[in-house]
């Protein structure tokens, strides 16, 4: 039996003396800051997260940089959301439907696309990952929120 990888196990960024310390009591979503759709689904978060459950890093920030290369993904190549759960990784579909899951409500119907099959909604995922720029756009600067959401970035 082999040890389990430090990248992969829960709250093992906790371990990586590169990763900054940041609160993790609450999950936290690691978005491409430029991306339209991206910072359109943060938005969506967090007019619906009135208690506050979620935090917000973006991807080209140093901490969100620092946890794509701890999790061994390509910084430069921001194909994915990243959402830290009780100290878990989850990716692409499955990361997207347990957020919507957690919001509650109507929006837990929305969660149920984690029962499709991994490499199936993955595809999809992918699809679209690959050409959100062309379909919705791109900013030259990452996401200037308001006050409100500001609150709720780590840096």
């Amino acid at each position: 039996m082999t040890a389990p990888d430090a990248a992969s196990t829960a709250y093992g960024y906790r371990d990586d003396p590169a990763v900054p310390a940041f609160p993790d009591d609450r999950p936290l979503i690691v978005f491409d800051g430029v991306c339209v759709l991206c910072s359109g689904f943060v938005r969506f978060v967090h007019r619906r997260d009135a208690p506050g459950r979620f935090r917000f890093a973006t991807a080209q920030s140093d901490l969100g940089q620092t946890l794509y290369r701890h999790y061994r993904l390509d910084p430069e190549d921001l194909d994915t959301i990243l959402v830290l759960a009780d100290g878990e990784l989850h990716t692409k579909l499955g990361a997207a439907a347990l957020v919507v899951a957690r919001l509650g409500g109507i929006w837990r119907l929305a969660g149920l696309a984690r029962l499709l099959p991994r490499p199936l909604g993955n595809w999809a995922y992918d699809l679209v990952a690959r050409n959100r720029y062309r379909l919705f756009g791109r900013r030259d600067e990452c996401l200037v929120p308001d006050e409100a959401l500001k609150a709720r970035f780590i840096d």
